[in-house]
């Protein structure tokens, strides 16, 4: 009914979730497709005035996905109003999906001015990538925001470097007729100025496909390494691996060896790209490696592969290979020629084993800290002559807001989103602040001491929880989706709720209790209320939770540790890259 009304201006951040079988629109649509994604960027291209602009996420399959809709939307935004692409790291909306994003940029008044598209690469927005989102050193956003900017206003005048940014011709987009919007196919990631010669991977290394099955006698059953095998940092998880019978002669040439690289050459999960590295570092047993893989091993010898799979697996964390995938019915497969033809220094052999031998200590370092972080729980000894109660008796659940008198809606005070609560961390920062007339009718109220616990999937289940400690004024508003948990000072210790709230069972029976549809769900209300916990007095909670603290500190320490190694671990790669 309102197809013919059109918009100055969009923003969006659109569902892209298609239901079974697709949609089924009509056909006003320029593009025919059943995708919702598709649908929704061709509505609002479609729904700009003249002078009209709009920016728009976008999950990545939009960008490069081969089927005909997503190449016929791709095509019709070049034509007649995309200006520049942002493309954000996986993880940046983290906790809630970790789906990899761009943003397209479309403004039709400056389309008419210039021929070229901006592509600008976004590698670090000043937090790292993982479910608590911790803040880290440098981000990419200013610059970017300044070259789009700069880019918007007078795009003749424009001067990219190459490295963040490339104005890229429309006519070069279009020349393989995919209209390709990856970012990394335009932009190089990184301008390189190393002591050493840089050689090619297929002058280092030998590739070679993984198995697939086959039903030629003889047969014999070895270890098959497949893409669920792949493990944080570069290593292989060998816990859960598969056994097959394979024939006898694909197996003479697919043996993996000590020191050989597996490469996730197709599948990728949704949260990343193909290209994942990790090092078989095995001298016994017999093991081999999927289609989805390939083997690669070193043969050149003034190479050693420990230092050949460091240089790769660094290619590949700053998002070396994004620019290298294509998908083709929902897989995503690497491009393997321009992969070999990757290239990485190559410093002496001594010098390699030097570089090698820092890493591999470090990386002691990390494993051992990480062993403390990933085993630590508070423990408390419970006493059977301790009372028994239920939560919502020693603590408010969700405290009114009617306690709050508002003199001055201009009054700052702190704002907490989910992403600022990290995963059973007991205190927390708030980091932010609003006025409190913006915040008050629309989010959750807390002040200093609550307790604040997720209660929506998966943000429950992983813990993610906190005390506020130092808000602004004493008071804080955030998410909705949170339970704010407030002690009865004369009974009970916040700490003392926060380790009963925070504790593997609580979590595992309040997940099983979890009700809703969709994507999202909750832990009702009166779980949490009806909670028994054990209430010694204040003067025992008191000691057990400066016990507690006291561990917590020690646990905090290791975590520091995993930190200034693995900035070490960084330090030195890049001197080996260079700048």
């Amino acid at each position: 009914d309102k197809w013919n009304e059109l918009a100055d201006v969009i923003l969006a951040n659109p569902p892209f979730m298609s239901p079974k079988g697709g949609i089924k629109p009509h056909k006003r649509f320029s593009v025919q497709a059943t995708r919702s994604e598709v649908l929704f960027v061709d509505y609002m291209a479609e729904h700009l005035t003249a002078t009209g602009r709009a920016a728009i996420v976008v999950p990545e399959g939009i960008i490069f996905q081969s089927g005909t809709a997503y190449k016929a939307l791709r095509k019709m935004l070049v034509e007649s109003c995309l200006v520049a692409v942002v493309s954000l790291p996986a993880g940046v909306f983290n906790p809630y999906s970790g789906v990899k994003t761009s943003i397209l940029i479309l403004d039709k008044r400056v389309h008419k001015q210039t021929d070229s598209v901006l592509f600008v690469k976004v590698q670090n927005d000043g937090f790292n990538l993982g479910a608590q989102r911790r803040a880290v050193a440098g981000n990419d956003l200013p610059e970017a925001t300044r070259l789009l900017r700069s880019w918007i206003t007078a795009p003749l005048a424009f001067e990219g470097d190459g490295v963040m940014a490339q104005a890229v011709a429309r006519g070069r987009i279009g020349e393989s007729g995919d209209f390709n919007l990856s970012a990394e196919r335009y932009v190089a990631t990184a301008i390189h100025n190393t002591d050493w010669p840089l050689l090619a991977l297929s002058e280092i290394a030998e590739f070679r496909s993984g198995l697939w099955k086959g039903e030629k006698e003889p047969l014999r059953t070895v270890k098959i390494l497949r893409n669920t095998n792949f493990a944080k940092g570069g290593f292989l998880d060998l816990s859960d691996v598969a056994e097959h019978p394979v024939e006898e002669r694909q197996l003479e040439t697919r043996r993996l060896q000590y020191g050989d690289i597996l490469l996730e050459k197709s599948g990728g999960g949704p949260t990343q790209p193909v290209g994942r590295v990790a090092l078989f570092g095995l001298s016994e047993g017999e093991y081999s490696y999927s289609n989805f893989t390939a083997r690669v091993r070193v043969v050149n010898n003034k190479a050693n592969p420990l230092f050949v799979w460091l240089m790769l697996n660094a290619i590949y964390q700053r998002g070396g290979t994004e620019g290298l995938q294509k998908q083709t019915s929902g897989i995503r497969n690497l491009d393997n020629p321009a992969y070999q033809a990757l290239k990485i220094p190559l410093p002496p052999l001594e010098v390699q084993q030097q570089i090698v031998a820092e890493i591999e200590g470090y990386q002691k370092v990390i494993d051992g800290a990480r062993q403390v972080l990933d085993n630590y729980k508070p423990q408390i000894a419970i006493d059977p002559t301790w009372m028994m109660v239920r939560l919502d008796s020693v603590c408010e659940v969700n405290p009114k807001k009617s306690q709050v008198e508002i003199t001055d809606p201009d009054l700052p005070v702190s704002f907490v989103p989910m992403a600022d609560l990290s995963e059973c961390e007991m205190l927390f920062e708030a980091k932010s602040q609003r006025p409190i007339g913006e915040v008050f009718k629309q989010y959750t109220y807390f002040q200093d001491e609550d307790v604040l616990l997720a209660k929506v999937t998966p943000c429950f289940e992983n813990g993610k929880s906190g005390i506020a400690r130092q808000l602004v004024g004493g008071i804080g508003f955030g998410s909705s989706e949170f339970y704010v948990l407030r002690a009865k000072a004369d009974t009970t210790l916040p700490e003392w709720l926060y380790f009963h709230v925070t504790a593997d069972r609580f979590r595992e029976l309040g997940a099983a209790q979890m009700t809703g549809t969709g994507g999202l769900q909750r832990v009702p209300r009166e779980f949490v209320a009806a909670w028994e916990i054990p209430l010694p007095d204040l003067a025992t909670q008191r000691a057990i939770v400066a016990e507690i603290e006291a561990e917590q500190a020690l646990v905090n320490a290791n975590r520091e540790l995993v930190r200034r190694m693995e900035a070490k671990i960084k330090a030195a790669i890049d001197r080996v890259w260079g700048s």
